[in-house]
This record gives C-alpha cells, structure tokens and sequence, in this order.
C-alpha cells in the first residue's frame, strides 16, 4: 500500500468538499456514496457514519489500495450524481465539473469520460456561473503561498507526474482570478491542454513542463494550433523552464503574434509578490500589441505604472 503524500492528501480533501453534496451518504436506493462505491468494485471501502469523513476515508483508500479503480469510482459518482440531482431540480453544473477536472491531476488522474468536449457541452451554464467575476486582486497570502508551494514541490516529481500536475497547478492559479479554466481537451490529431477566458476572449493554453527551453518550431506549432481555431481565439504558452531568446526574436519577426507567453518565474512573481494573474496577462496583451514579442517577463512589465 503507498501512503498518499501531502499535496495528494489536500486534494482528497478539496475532492470531498466538491463532491458532498452531489450525493447522499445512505437511505436511498439508486443513487448514494455506497452505491458507486459498489458499482465501481470498493463498496467495502465505504464506511458508514459521518458523510464527509466517509467520503475522505472511500477516496484515500482508494488511491491507496486499490488506485485502479479510482478512475472508475469517479466516474460512477458523477453518473448518480447527475440523476440524483436532476431529480432535486438542481442539476450538476459545468462549474462543478470543471473544478473536479481541475483537482484530479492533483492525484495524478485526468478522465477522458470527463474531459470529452460533448459530455462538457451538454451542461448549461447557469446564472451563477455567468456572473462569476474575474478578480484583478491578488489571491490571498494563504493561497499564494499554497500553489507556491506546489510549484516547488512538482520540481521533486517524475516526468509524467509533473505534467499533470503543473495542468492542475495552471487550472488552480486560474480559477483563484476566476478565469473560467477548462481542464485538457483533445480534438482530431492534437491535444490542447486547457482554456480560459480573460475579459470575454477564449486563450487556448499549452503548458510545458521539461528542461529544454521552448524554441521557434514549438512556439509555430501552438500558433497554427491556434490559428485554425475560431478567428478569436488566442494563446497562452507556459513554459516552465523558459523560451530560447532566437525562438522568439524569429517568431516576432515576419507575423502577427496570436500568443503570449509566461515561465516558470513569471509565475513564482505572481504568486511571491502576490500580483494580479489578471494584470500581468493584460499587461502581456497590451506589450505584445504594441512589440509584436510574444514574451516579456514579469519583471520587465512595470505592473502598475503602464
């Protein structure tokens, strides 16, 4: 059995807040915690008593002993969910399962059921969810130092770990500035790793977490990836270790960019000086409207004073 580490065991956590009310814990008879939990092969992981405790103690068991079906077990929680909750004339919504999308890569799973493009269109977005206001404050100092941690702690991962953590990490970051984010997505012979929207425009987001900095080809690939979406749509790439200074001086030279890009500092700066994610990435607009480069530090971007 592999205990859980501490991030995996906050996440559990987030999880059973997200997923508490989408169920009951017993006393109906198609639709409950118990009943998933059967359907999905760890029935005798569920223990009776206190619902939220009952549902930290049927997850963490699962990733502990029986990690194989932890996939399925969400699945069959999702499924009675939106039957229960329909019938209590308070359908699950996109932004619940966005959030869930955007926890699980914190217990090193992503869903293809959960991330397909027609489950996700079939939830109608509701008024609560239209009004939720992007926030140019800074995230809390609780917050900040919390995904600031997390950034560090992925530097300690291995390779596949740390991409689907550092997905997870970005989707966390965007929702705090109430971004909208939208977990990985895969359309005919590409992978997109997620989207957000900022003032009202759709950004398609790459992000990479390896040693080489990114160089011209990559950053022309995203570009044509975004090119033959919709004429508004832009990108964002994320490059934890950076971009090659002769990527971007040929990638500005010759086009109109349709990207911007951020490292791995840019987003340390955000989070240790408790910037506004909202800010800097219309002050990375604004810079690339006016420079055509589709990258400029952080530190480069006189926050406040443009």
């Amino acid at each position: 059995m592999t205990m859980l580490s501490f991030r995996e065991a906050q996440t559990v956590e987030d999880l059973a807040d997200l997923l508490y009310d989408v169920l009951p814990g017993s006393g109906n008879s198609r639709t409950a915690f118990p009943l998933a939990a059967a359907q999905a092969g760890v029935g005798d992981l569920w223990v009776p008593g206190s619902k939220r405790p009952a549902i930290v103690q049927l997850l963490t068991a699962t990733l502990e002993q029986r990690r194989s079906s932890f996939a399925e077990l969400i699945v069959a929680i999702v499924r009675q969910a939106m039957t229960y909750r329909r019938g209590k004339g308070n359908p699950l919504t996109r932004a619940e399962i966005d959030r869930l999308n955007s926890l699980l890569p914190g217990v090193e799973f992503r869903i293809p059921e959960l991330l397909d493009p027609g489950f996700l269109s079939s939830f109608r977005r509701g008024n609560a969810e239209e009004a939720a206001p992007q926030s140019t404050a800074a995230l809390s100092a609780a917050k900040a130092q919390e995904l600031a941690a997390l950034l560090i702690e992925i530097t300690k991962l291995n390779p596949q770990a740390r991409g689907l953590r550092f997905e997870g990490f970005l989707n966390e970051l965007f929702a705090g500035f109430g971004l909208a984010p939208r977990g990985a997505f895969r359309l005919v012979g590409e992978q997109i790793d997620g989207s957000f929207r900022l003032n009202g425009q759709t950004y398609l987001v790459e992000a990479k977490w390896h040693g080489p900095q990114i160089g011209f080809a990559d950053l022309m690939t995203f570009s044509g990836k975004v090119s033959g979406k919709a004429s508004w749509s832009r990108g964002l790439f994320v490059s934890s270790s950076g971009f090659t200074a002769d990527g971007l001086e040929a990638f500005s030279r010759g086009r109109q960019t349709n990207l911007i890009c951020a490292d791995g500092l840019d987003l340390y700066e955000v989070l240790s000086r408790q910037a506004s994610l909202i800010q800097v990435l219309e002050a990375k607009e604004r810079r690339a409207a006016e420079t055509n480069l589709a990258f400029v530090a952080v530190r480069d971007l006189n926050l406040g004073g443009n």
